[in-house]
């Protein structure tokens, strides 16, 4: 049964008031990823950072990811607080990027950006897994909460893109800190969850799943082709700016490329090929777009790099999600999804940190090792996609 259609006695009031709360912070939390991704590079770099210490200090997020994540989120779990460390989350976070501002020199920025990411990263898993408990309690949809904090990721980038023409790149991280200053104040509205059944048990053991080498093999392929967008997320708004591009055009760029996401992730129910087969698209769409981008591509070169994202973000997403549902006992969801977050934080911190020198010394060639990683990925995944076919733990569509 869809978790939406799991509803509950609780009145509709309360219903509305959740969904209500949960997507104005939902709303606020993405704004910030918004407005964080694509000009934080931009504020390193205007405080006088190389790109080497810029590549490793892009990587803190995802190193944190399979490190510090999976403590605070299942500390959280096991004292049936998510709504207070969600809070707690939200205000250390944006105290982290209020004390981050005074910083100039790298050794301090990377060091309170690391304590700032320790308490960041989580958020979202945290969220979700808030989310999920209200889905079930109140009969909410899942997606139509979720779909506010898309809407929001754009809105912060064209807010923060509009005003990165007037005002100065050495000043980019107050917005920052006043849209995570919004989080925290939006976290105060968070309603109390209700108790969680009886029937609730632990979630069972599944340390089996990494000696699974199709388990290996989906989450190994996908941490290849999402991690080669390392050096999109880190450089791609340098480098636009460094042609003349200007900081609206910039977000409008990284907004389309969020657009052509969110309607793949629409459309995703509708797709009739085999998960591994996306998975291999999103692999071919991948090595396409970084050799493109490599070029130094304007106008039309550029809208197509950025609507390739669809394909390249999204429709991997899809299909791994759909392998993972498939491939995996649903007993062992929490565990997979764990294992899962990690291999991508590995891959993706390892090549954010490389594509710091490789930038440095290639500048925009650095994409051509970006598009080999993705061709690694998809590969793997159709050498291996015979070992997908025929035995699905799960009728579940998932995704």
């Amino acid at each position: 049964m869809p978790l939406s259609r799991q509803i509950s006695t609780t009145s509709p009031v309360l219903s509305r008031r959740f969904a209500g709360r949960l997507g104005l912070f939902y709303g606020a939390v993405f704004a910030l990823s918004g407005t964080h991704l694509p000009f934080f590079p931009v504020w390193l770099r205007a405080i006088g950072l190389d790109a080497a210490w810029i590549g490793v200090i892009i990587a803190v997020p995802a190193v944190t990811r399979f490190t510090v994540l999976p403590l605070i989120t299942a500390g959280a779990e096991r004292r049936q607080a998510l709504r207070a460390a969600m809070r707690l989350v939200t205000f250390a976070t944006a105290s982290g990027f209020a004390v981050l501002a005074f910083q100039h020199d790298a050794w301090p920025v990377f060091l309170v950006y690391v304590a700032t990411c320790c308490l960041w990263t989580p958020l979202v898993p945290l969220t979700d897994a808030y989310a999920l408990r209200g889905v079930m309690s109140y009969g909410l949809n899942y997606g139509r909460l979720r779909l506010w904090g898309s809407a929001a990721f754009i809105v912060g980038t064209l807010l923060c893109g509009g005003l990165a023409d007037v005002v100065a790149a050495t000043e980019l991280i107050w917005i920052i800190v006043s849209v995570g200053l919004l989080g925290a104040a939006s976290s105060l509205l968070l309603q109390r969850l209700p108790p969680l059944p009886r029937s609730a048990g632990p979630a069972q053991d599944g340390r089996h799943l990494l000696s699974d080498p199709g388990f290996l093999c989906v989450i190994m392929a996908s941490a290849l082709i999402q991690g080669s967008h390392a050096a999109y997320y880190t450089f791609s708004a340098i480098e636009w700016k460094a042609q003349g591009i200007s900081g609206l055009t910039i977000a409008w760029l990284w907004t389309m490329g969020v657009l052509a996401e969110i309607l793949v992730f629409a459309l995703s129910p509708r797709f009739t090929l085999a998960p591994s087969t996306l998975v291999v698209i999103g692999a071919v769409a991948a090595v396409l777009r970084w050799t493109l981008t490599a070029t130094e591509p304007h106008a039309l070169g550029l809208t197509a790099v950025q609507i390739s994202h669809g394909f390249t973000f999204g429709l991997t997403l899809v299909g791994t999600m759909g392998l993972l549902v498939r491939q995996v006992p649903a007993h062992v969801t929490a565990r997979r999804q764990g294992y899962y977050s990690a291999a991508s934080g590995i891959v993706g911190s390892a090549a954010s940190a490389l594509s710091g020198p490789i930038y440095a010394q290639y500048g925009p060639g650095v994409y051509l090792v970006m598009a080999a990683m993705a061709g690694l990925g998809g590969l793997l995944m159709w050498t291996a996609r015979n070992r997908f076919a025929g035995h699905p733990h799960s009728a579940a569509s998932g995704g």
